[in-house]
């Protein structure tokens, strides 16, 4: 008797893909590469980054945004992917918020809560979808969201400026 070969799932193990280990590497190097001495407390180029006024929450982001593309190319689903969206989002806003942001940003580890989800979501065997329109769709709110906060910036320094003058 021939033993039964049941069909290989349509995309590997979170662990045998290359580019999802890449994920995960990118994503602890963001969120908890480095540890305080002393202590268990552990945090990554993000919240270091997002010292940085505008472009350093804009260039995570960008990294945040890429990780969810690959993601999202490799099995999520639309709903794993709206979930992820809002973390990059929440991260996104809050950090962008001055003094408290930074503080949010050493707290709130969005791509390893990312990453997270996708190990979740395979290890449910549920990593089929593909969630290309609902990315294009997040991907025009972010820019958007990111626009309206540049532009609200500018105009209250503007306001600032003439104020003091």
């Amino acid at each position: 008797m021939l033993p039964r070969t049941q069909p290989p799932p349509p995309f590997p193990s979170f662990d045998a893909d290359e580019r999802l280990r890449w994920v995960e590497r990118v994503a602890r190097l963001m969120d908890s590469q480095f540890q305080l001495p002393g202590t268990r407390f552990r945090f990554g180029l993000d919240p270091l980054l997002g010292l940085l006024p505008v472009v350093g929450d804009l260039s995570t982001t960008v990294v945040s945004i890429a990780l969810l593309l690959t993601m999202a190319r490799h099995g999520a689903s639309g709903a794993v992917v709206v979930r992820m969206a809002l973390n990059i989002l929440i991260d996104t806003v809050v950090g962008g918020i001055p003094i408290i942001g930074n503080v949010f940003d050493f707290a709130y580890k969005s791509n390893e809560r990312n990453v997270a989800l996708l190990r979740r979501h395979y290890a449910e065997g549920r990593h089929g979808g593909s969630g290309r329109g609902l990315i294009l769709l997040l991907l025009v709110v972010l820019v958007a969201i990111v626009g309206l906060v540049g532009w609200g910036s500018v105009l209250l320094l503007r306001w600032g400026w003439h104020q003091l003058s």
